[in-house]
Parts: C-alpha cells; structure tokens; sequence
C-alpha cells in the first residue's frame, strides 16, 4: 500500500471508530470547556452579522413558561459606552441584557446570557459578564438605552475581538476541583 493511501486509510478508520468508543467532537462542549473571560481586548469592530447572531442565541434560550421576559440593548455609541465602563476599548460593544419585572425574569435572562456567551465564543469573540455597571443603569440611564418600562437591566456583556498576544490558559481563574462543587447521592 502507498504511504499516502495508508495515511487517508488510517485518518478514515479513525474518523470511523472515535464515535463508537465516545470520543466524537462536540463543537459546543469544546467553545465552551475552552472558554474563558477575557480582560484584554483589541480594537477591530464586531460585525453586524456576528452581533444579530449573539443576539438570536439569546433569543432561544429557554425560560419559564415561554415568556421570554428579555429585552436585549446593543450599546454601540461611544459617549454612553464611556458612561457605562470607562476603561472599555473601541469598537467593543455592550449588551444590556434586561428583564422584566415578575417571577423568575433573573433566572430567564441568566439563560439567555450564557447562550449569548456561548454564541460570541464559539464566534471567535471575547465575552465578559459584567453586573458592576447595572445599578448605574437602572438608576439613570434605562432612558437613554430604552430600557422598555417595567423592566430592569440584570446583567450587561462585554463583546469584542481579543488580545491573541494574551496566552488564554494562564490568563484564564483557575476552576474549582470537581469534588468541591459537586456531589452525587
């Protein structure tokens, strides 16, 4: 057998044996066991496409009752951006993620926050939670980012393009140990 046809021969029967041991690749388990918060970020601009994208995995995520109790803002001016995070980099963006007022609106909105997370990193992007600035904008800018009366901002994400200079496993928190977080009974 030639080098070559041995080489694809044994890729092919690789390819064909991982799933049945459970070694397939999962994309979204990947972006996500991978995934991190960045704190350094560079100035390319994020796309519209990959914003409408971040936005439309928001949207499907799950919530009690399928009440979708979120109102996404996408701050992209850089007057209210230096309002709300002084030290935030150009072309960064941020959403406002806001719930309306009722039962389980912070549950609903968290969900649709880890699905946006997911959906910027597996994008490429860096994202980052943030719940500093929220006071801030419910005491006095849900106007100005037309926050829809009755709800309130729960939780406000950072998107951008990341430092690739930055090694992410070292800039990345240590995780806690299995053990210390979960039990089975």
């Amino acid at each position: 057998m030639k080098p070559k046809l041995l080489i694809l021969a044994t890729a092919l029967a690789a390819l064909i044996v991982a799933p049945l041991r459970g070694q397939q690749s999962n994309a979204v388990i990947d972006v996500i066991l991978k995934s991190y918060s960045p704190r350094m970020y560079v100035s390319d601009p994020v796309s519209d496409s990959d914003i409408e994208t971040i936005l439309k995995a928001g949207m499907k995520a799950p919530s009690a009752s399928n009440l979708q109790p979120w109102f996404f803002t996408v701050i992209k001016d850089k007057e209210l951006l230096k309002e709300i995070m002084p030290n935030i980099t150009d072309n960064n963006i941020l959403i406002a993620i806001s719930g309306k007022e009722g039962n389980w609106a912070d549950h609903d909105c968290g969900l649709a926050t880890g699905y946006m997370c997911i959906a910027a990193q597996s994008l490429g992007l860096g994202v980052r939670i943030y719940g500093g600035p929220v006071r801030t904008i419910n005491a006095s800018k849900k106007e100005a980012l037309g926050v829809p009366e009755g709800y309130r901002v729960i939780t406000v994400l950072r998107v951008g393009h990341v430092d690739k200079n930055v090694d992410a496993v070292s800039a990345a928190s240590p995780r806690k140990k299995m053990e210390e977080v979960v039990v089975y009974k």
